[in-house]
């Protein structure tokens, strides 16, 4: 099985992600990043990020050792959100950075993921390679890395981000979920520097609460605080805030795809072209279709969005998650970024954000994970195969079907959108039991 997933090495903590495989896989990242030339002819350079978990420490020690020994000297940064690592490494002149995080994971989980010196993940063919080399001998570097800390990066952290916009937030109410993670050290600033009166909440984090009932996976306490002090909307993010959800003024939820939605139709978008994924919402898409904005899929998962961006030079990318790319300002997805350009948009437009999200009809989506199925027979089933014709026929441009199999469990996820609830609902449940008798084990 693969070490690196599709957002570097994750695990428990202590468990799968142990100190000697943190520390080994600097060594390897230092090895294969010299191999390949990234470090070859000058004294190596790597910054070191991590989130708020308590895993935190040990892991960012065991890395820091793994590479001063390779003859790296090593930056540490402390708590910051990962897109920071991503800015840091190229602001700093740095080869190498590394974040210390599991994102929206409870705090028992940890992981480690590497960007190269342009501020992008490392490149899958990198990171096999990294893969490889992991246990092989090696000798410490007799030049070994010098370690300092940068108390000055989380200040020219949100130094940055303000830089990107224009507006004030003078007069807005803003209550800000830091998820308890690494937006606690930055969100409620940044907001509070643009002019907005903020409320934070899950803003304490003790390394154990990361995550917990709080962040943009559970927005229920966002949604009460935003009712109780009568904000005019909440944002909410998760673990490292590279993600960021919204509620408007009423406590409705304004997903990534709304997100997504209000910055395209006030971002230079050069190709007239948004990108999202397979499970973006065709409410998103018929909107943008009437005005005069294209939609380019990738399968879910932020690297692929990134990817085709790249590809055919689109600005503006994301997933129904807060998953937003601003390619103008960032390589990755930036949760507080996207936060204050959406706010942005509320204090010019002089709308509220229920107002601007008004401009798409989100269509119902039921997704059913089929489990206890051969996952591997799906494509081959013409029964199966015939049956969503069936559906997509019945459903023509009203409304969509999506099967695919899990790239990690035994599962295959059934989502079929349509403009009622109830269809979409019988749909799905029709498929799904069709899919569990065809293909079960």
């Amino acid at each position: 099985m693969a070490l690196f997933g599709t957002d570097g090495v994750r695990g428990v903590a202590g468990v799968d992600l142990t100190e000697q495989l943190a520390h080994d896989l600097a060594v390897a990242a230092a090895h294969v990043l010299t191999d390949i030339g990234e470090f070859t002819g000058h004294k190596p350079k790597a910054i070191i990020a991590q989130d708020s978990r308590e895993s935190g420490g040990y892991l960012e020690r065991a890395i820091t050792r793994g590479l001063s020994e390779s003859g790296v000297d090593v930056i540490q940064v402390g708590i910051l959100p990962t897109p920071a690592v991503s800015l840091l490494v190229r602001e700093l002149g740095c080869d190498l950075g590394v974040m210390i995080s599991a994102s929206h994971n409870p705090a028992s989980d940890n992981g480690i993921k590497f960007f190269a010196r342009d501020g992008r993940k490392l490149a899958d063919s990198v990171e096999a390679q990294i893969e490889l080399q992991l246990g092989k001998p090696w000798s410490p570097d007799s030049n070994k890395g010098e370690v300092a800390k940068d108390e000055s990066a989380r200040e020219r952290y949100i130094n940055q981000l303000l830089t990107t916009i224009n507006s004030s937030f003078a007069g807005l109410k803003i209550v800000v979920d830091c998820a308890n993670g690494a937006a606690s050290f930055v969100a409620p600033e940044v907001l509070r520097r643009a002019g907005a009166e903020v409320i934070a909440i899950s803003d304490k984090p003790n390394g154990t609460n990361i995550n917990e009932n709080c962040g943009s996976t559970h927005l229920e306490n966002l949604i009460a605080k935003v009712i109780e002090v009568g904000a005019d909307l909440g944002i909410a993010h998760d673990g490292d805030a590279d993600r960021v959800l919204a509620v408007d003024h009423e406590g409705a939820i304004v997903d990534g795809d709304f997100i997504l939605g209000i910055l395209a139709q006030h971002t230079e978008l050069p190709t007239k072209k948004l990108v999202g994924t397979v499970m973006t919402n065709l409410g998103l898409i018929h909107a943008l279709e009437k005005r005069g904005i294209g939609f380019v899929a990738t399968p879910v998962g932020d690297r692929y969005v990134l990817e085709e961006m790249l590809a055919g030079g689109h600005s503006l990318g994301g997933e129904q998650s807060g998953h937003v790319i601003m390619r103008r300002f960032a390589t990755t997805g930036d949760g507080i970024l996207t936060a204050i350009h959406l706010i942005s948009e509320v204090a010019t437009s002089k709308k509220s954000l229920k107002e601007l999200a008004g401009f798409m009809k989100r269509y119902p989506q039921i997704l059913i994970n089929v489990t206890g199925v051969d996952k591997s027979r799906l494509k081959s089933n013409q029964v199966i195969q015939n049956k969503v014709a069936e559906i997509e026929g019945e459903l023509g441009k009203r409304g969509r079907v999506l099967l695919r199999a899990s790239g990690t469990e035994p599962v295959i996820r059934v989502m079929v959108e349509a403009e009622s609830n109830e269809l979409a609902e019988g749909l799905a449940t029709a498929l799904a039991t069709l899919v569990k008798s065809e293909l079960a084990l």
